[in-house]
């Protein structure tokens, strides 16, 4: 599993011209499941990411956690994280997920993510075509690849 973490002063997401999620301050999730991930890589990963410290302290340095400014999550999946420019011009996406297996292993990222947060837990839709807009705050962008564990 691959994540692209954005720390946000706001985020949401749109469908259909309709607003399917939106948080206040927090993390922008995007999530990207490969073929041959797991509900192991899915547990590492939410560890890692409710443990960041990617919030600033009052001394300007990012030293605090989601929970400690109150931080809330939107999950975006992103099948496109998996993509491969090894060849020509046109990304290759062979080892994202098929939806039989990315759609419950995502159902169970966010799943678990609400249950280990204790914070808002807001999503897209799997699938769909999805507008997301947020103001990056810093701004901050972390990928976090659970097979690499860096």
């Amino acid at each position: 599993m691959r994540v692209l973490i954005q720390r946000s002063g706001e985020a949401s997401v749109t469908i259909d011209e309709k607003i399917a999620g939106e948080i206040s301050k927090g993390m922008v999730v995007l999530l990207g499941i490969g073929h041959d991930d797991t509900e192991e890589d899915a547990n590492w990963l939410i560890q890692k990411i409710c443990g960041l410290r990617i919030f600033n302290d009052a001394d300007g340095k990012m030293n605090l956690s989601y929970s400690e400014v109150n931080g809330e999550f939107l999950v975006i999946s992103q099948f496109t994280l998996h993509a491969s420019t090894k060849k020509g011009n046109r990304p290759s996406y062979i080892n994202a997920a098929r939806p039989e297996v990315a759609i419950p292993l995502y159902t169970y990222f966010v799943e678990r993510l609400k249950i280990t947060s204790e914070a808002k837990v807001a999503t897209g839709e799997f699938g769909a075509n999805m507008k997301v807009a947020l103001v990056n705050d810093g701004p901050v962008s972390i990928w976090i690849d659970s097979k690499s564990r860096e």
